[in-house]
């Protein structure tokens, strides 16, 4: 595999960063090639401006239209497309961030706004239809996605009854609506609970099964999300009501039975919140 590893946390001395030393190690001894971005390292500037497109201050910033031209003309800020050709080189996407406020870090949301720009993740059209590509197919259709993310919560309340929502949920947006979206495979995510008191035995628990996943990484199948071209939605992308008729929320999205395509777990049982 040649992997972009994403990571997104301010100390290399955190549980993230022994996780992430640990699991691009294990990649490295098995041939594959790594690369990283290390967000806070990096200082990387996760606010979208007119700089990112060499565009005037006095004007308007029309981002969708702004950030396509640059794409096009090559005028895209430096940070922007050293990055671009980061994903582009890849065939996987390693996602890995500690879960804050039920969301990623800022400095990492900042990451996809800055890249996934139009042109580039959104708004490629098909040659034959006119018709926007995403959910399933689009700018980075062939490469699989692994989000790795760590929760001071225990499992069970970040379960299908917990008081914090299951966590399969929480992450939809982000599985869903910013890898999924251009196109990329994405596997179900590894979620490292109970991360402020991980005893040792559970941390290497952790290690061990992040070892396995990024071992078993290209044979693994994907979520079973619905593709946007499949013949599920209609001509409004609202899903056809001979498809789980009757319900709705976001497990509709899901070919049938793919919601038992799960995240895996690890961690302690002690509650502990950010």
């Amino acid at each position: 595999m040649r992997v972009l590893w994403l990571y997104a946390h301010p100390d290399p001395r955190s549980l993230n960063g022994a996780l992430r030393d640990e699991g691009i190690a294990v990649l490295r001894e098995h041939g594959h090639e790594v690369i990283e971005s290390d967000l806070y390292a990096m200082e990387w500037n996760p606010v979208v401006g007119h700089g990112d497109f060499h565009h005037d201050p006095d004007e308007r910033l029309d981002v969708l239209t702004e950030s396509q031209a640059a794409l096009e003309n090559g005028t895209l800020s430096e940070d922007i497309r050293a990055e671009q050709e980061k994903l582009l080189w890849s065939d996987t996407l390693v996602v890995q961030f500690p879960l804050w406020w039920f969301g990623p870090p800022a400095i990492l949301k900042g990451w996809f706004d800055r890249l996934f720009i139009q042109g580039f993740a959104q708004g490629v059209l098909d040659p034959e239809t006119g018709r926007a590509q995403r959910y399933g197919s689009g700018g980075l259709v062939g490469r699989r996605a692994l989000v790795l993310t760590t929760v001071g919560a225990n499992a069970a309340t970040t379960g299908p009854r917990g008081i914090h929502g299951d966590i399969n949920e929480v992450l939809f947006p982000l599985l869903h609506g910013t890898l999924w979206y251009p196109g990329m495979m994405v596997v179900p995510p590894l979620v490292v609970n109970g991360a402020v008191k991980l005893a040792d035995a559970e941390y290497k628990t952790a290690v061990s099964q992040l070892r396995q996943r990024l071992l078993t990484l290209p044979e693994t199948e994907p979520i079973p999300y619905r593709s946007q071209n499949g013949g599920d939605y209609d001509e409004h992308l609202v899903l056809r009501p001979d498809r789980a008729p009757g319900e709705e929320g976001i497990h509709i999205h899901y070919v049938a039975g793919g919601m038992d395509e799960r995240c895996e777990r690890t961690g302690g049982d002690d509650e502990a919140e950010r």
